[in-house]
């Protein structure tokens, strides 16, 4: 087994807490309607113990043992359950049930895409939607921003807007004596099948993932909220329309063009910062936000932007933090060929919490936070079995059939911060038997 590193704490990373008061309910392979920003203020949970004190005393990893016996052998996982716990300070490893074993981890992957699209593309990049112009041909240049809205870019994160680009486009063309154009539209960017071989035809038809596109609007996402048949035909229509609003004369239907090498370029719309993106693909477990970033990781690492070079990419990004035990098949989870262990998420992790690695302080103060936000927002109710894990309990979800996991911080009950990930590959997984590990973690005091 991997001996892990101590790591030297950045207090700020755990206690940025954002708490999404508009409330919403996601899980991995459901979606209701189409994505939309949210508008929320930032605010604390609950009060948080200085993640880095050293009034904290160490745990005992015997006594967190028998605090788990207890609830282990109630939620009857027995050999489908694996699980790490360590110490976020130290490094020391606390609680190992075949922990190393490299299991399904469904969406907790999003934390290893997280920090590779941090570490490879940095926290302040943008990801670029263009309009370029030869002749009386606009031609609209998928970027690779899936959260491209028709709408304006109101809430947060503030998402790049079809209107405001159509408009911007208009403006330059004003004066031009331009009075009719043709659209074409270019999706290019991306290589590769826009589906992954191991994802199930329903994944597509229930609406947990568009196809994956360069170009996409609304996340590739009708009106009725499913995916559509061709999501860069349905940006480029309603680019048309748009366009049409700001005063400019469309000609024909779009086409499918690669935009000419020396076209003028027109306009562009910028998305949020890949840390906003990362913040919103972990707290909603956005599956098209995570295929999108690992496209671009793969672009950034020299990889072709697809299923296979995201794969390579990611894997070298992890080697350069030294997590071993990481391999995916995509970037979201939904592939049942992702082989991650417990170990390795908790490495990925204390990465995140590593000063020397400023720019993943995004991933740990993005986590859901138990019965307040995101994913877990609606778990660990009160009065429930695992009402003591809110507010405490701040982690990433993981579910497909026969596959749960959960896997992030908690402070115990001496204030003192570890590290869990725990992932059950069985048909009774479910994410409520997860709760009740983390919220026995959660109340030990243990030292």
């Amino acid at each position: 087994m991997r001996q892990m590193q101590a790591w030297t704490l950045t207090t700020a990373a755990v206690l940025n807490v954002f708490v999404l008061l508009s409330g919403f309910v996601t899980v991995d392979v459901l979606r209701s309607q189409p994505p939309m920003a949210d508008a929320y203020p930032a605010t604390l949970a609950k009060d948080t113990p200085d993640a880095a004190s050293s009034d904290a005393a160490p745990v005992d990893p015997n006594q967190l043992a028998d605090k788990l016996d207890d609830p282990m052998s109630d939620i009857e996982l027995g050999e489908g359950l694996t699980g790490y716990v360590a110490d976020a300070a130290s490094g020391e490893s606390l609680f190992d049930k075949n922990g190393g074993e490299g299991v399904t981890p469904a969406s907790t992957t999003k934390l290893v895409t997280a920090v590779a699209a941090l570490r490879s593309l940095g926290p302040d990049e943008h990801l670029h939607t263009r309009v370029v112009r030869s002749g009386d041909t606009l031609t609209l240049v998928g970027g690779g921003d899936p959260t491209l809205s028709s709408t304006g870019p109101g809430g947060y994160p503030s998402l790049a807007s079809m209107t405001e680009l159509a408009q911007r486009t208009a403006d330059s063309l004003d004066g031009s004596g331009t009075d009719t154009v043709t659209l074409a539209y270019d999706d290019s960017l991306y290589s590769g099948p826009p589906l992954a071989p191991s994802w199930k035809p329903n994944y597509v038809t229930g609406g947990s993932v568009a196809p994956v596109h360069a170009l996409m609007v609304n996340e590739g996402y009708g009106d009725d909220g499913y995916p559509v048949d061709d999501p860069p035909r349905q940006a480029a229509e309603e680019f048309a329309r748009q366009l049409e609003d700001a005063g400019v004369d469309v000609s024909g239907d779009p086409s499918s063009e690669k935009a000419p090498e020396d076209a003028e370029r027109v306009a562009r719309v910028a998305s949020p910062e890949i840390s906003a993106l990362v913040e919103k693909m972990l707290l909603e477990s956005n599956n098209n936000i995570a295929e999108a970033l690992v496209r671009h990781v793969a672009r950034s690492e020299g990889e072709s932007p697809s299923f296979g070079g995201g794969s390579t990419a990611i894997s070298g990004v992890m080697s350069d933090l030294d997590v071993s035990g990481v391999d995916v098949a995509d970037g979201s989870g939904l592939s049942v060929d992702n082989n991650i262990s417990p170990e390795a998420l908790v490495d990925v992790l204390a990465a995140a919490l590593d000063s020397q690695n400023p720019e993943l302080q995004t991933v740990p103060s993005s986590l859901p936070t138990a019965h307040f936000t995101g994913t877990l927002d609606g778990r660990y109710a009160p009065d429930s079995p695992t009402e003591e894990g809110a507010g405490v309990v701040r982690a990433k979800t993981g579910t497909l059939s026969e596959v749960s996991a959960l896997a992030g911080t908690i402070n115990d009950a001496d204030g003192r911060l570890l590290l869990f990930a725990f992932i059950a590959n069985d048909p009774l997984a479910s994410g409520s038997r997860l709760d009740r590990l983390a919220s026995a973690v959660a109340t030990c005091g243990c030292s």
